[in-house]
């Protein structure tokens, strides 16, 4: 009898041991899949090196590694052609990073130029396809950088009409493009802008909503950066995130101009969890008391806090 019951507790531990190392095992991989994603896009550590008198373009393998250090996990590389990726994606490799998406510049408004930048993201986007990249990010040219002429409605048109395009190309290849802009899409009741989300198909072109530009662009208000996002929600596919005070960015992302708590509300009403991007960077009159990694480490800890919901 003692031998019986001590055969059937051994079984209930057995059991017990079985099912507790499956429920661990979930909880682990439920975690991985609702881990939040965080990748940091190029241009914010060319600022920082910019300033601390370092070449960004000679030192992206230290770049890199700084980037994994302050806890991030992808980058969002930039390039003007295929090549540009023969060095980039090995020192990814080599630092544990991904590359969920890349950032490409495009011309898309002039049609001596349109068919020859769609053919090169197309190569650039089948490279880095094989690389995991899912996300190609354009934001199609000015006329002029820097100047004050702006596009015609024949150039919008011509604009939407290509990014169509580009777009079918893309999802044929199983990846999205996301229209991306800066804060000279919001001149003119933000027409550009908007053109390019109306005009648009939605299933063929997202958006990277990068926060801080329609913020700057709309005249340093908060209230067209949430307006935006509630207009066109279901087609973020991605953020870039920076902050500022009193319309100056700051180095690290924190509390300041822009309320990132009601932006992830936003967007957790309309269940849109994008690509989350850190777009950080220092201007003229940012304050001058952190290096890149420094700022970034502490940017990965305050939005890693406020997006958590998303994740």
């Amino acid at each position: 009898m003692d031998n019986w019951i001590s055969r059937r507790t051994f079984a209930k531990r057995v059991a017990l041991s079985t099912a507790m190392l499956a429920l661990n095992r979930t909880v682990a991989e439920a975690g991985e899949r609702g881990k939040l994603h965080l990748s940091t896009n190029g241009y914010p550590w060319l600022t920082f090196y910019g300033r601390a008198g370092r070449d960004f373009n000679a030192e992206q393998d230290a770049m890199l590694a700084e980037v994994a250090a302050a806890g991030l996990d992808g980058f969002e590389g930039s390039a003007g052609g295929p090549d540009d990726l023969n060095r980039l994606l090995p020192l990814l490799t080599k630092h544990g990073l991904e590359m969920r998406s890349l950032y490409v510049n495009s011309t898309l408004h002039d049609p001596d130029q349109i068919q020859s930048s769609i053919d090169n993201i197309v190569k650039i986007a089948e490279k880095a396809r094989a690389a995991g990249t899912r996300i190609i990010v354009t934001n199609p040219n000015p006329i002029r950088w820097g100047g004050a002429e702006n596009k015609t409605d024949k150039h919008l048109r011509l604009q939407a009409q290509a990014l169509n395009r580009l777009g079918k190309k893309l999802k044929g290849r199983g990846m999205t493009l996301a229209y991306h802009f800066h804060d000279i899409e919001l001149r003119m009741a933000a027409r550009e802008l908007h053109h390019m989300m109306v005009g648009t198909d939605p299933g063929l072109v997202s958006m990277c909503l990068d926060a801080h530009w329609v913020y700057r662009g709309a005249g340093n208000s908060e209230v067209a950066v949430f307006d935006i996002t509630r207009l066109y929600a279901e087609r973020i596919s991605e953020v870039h995130i920076r902050q500022s005070r009193d319309g100056v960015w700051t180095e690290a992302t924190g509390p300041g101009d822009i309320d990132y708590s009601k932006l992830v509300q936003l967007l957790l009403e309309r269940d849109v969890r994008p690509l989350l991007v850190l777009e950080q960077a220092v201007e003229g009159k940012s304050p001058k008391t952190m290096t890149a990694e420094r700022a970034h480490r502490e940017s990965v800890q305050y939005v890693r806090r406020v997006f958590a919901p998303l994740a």
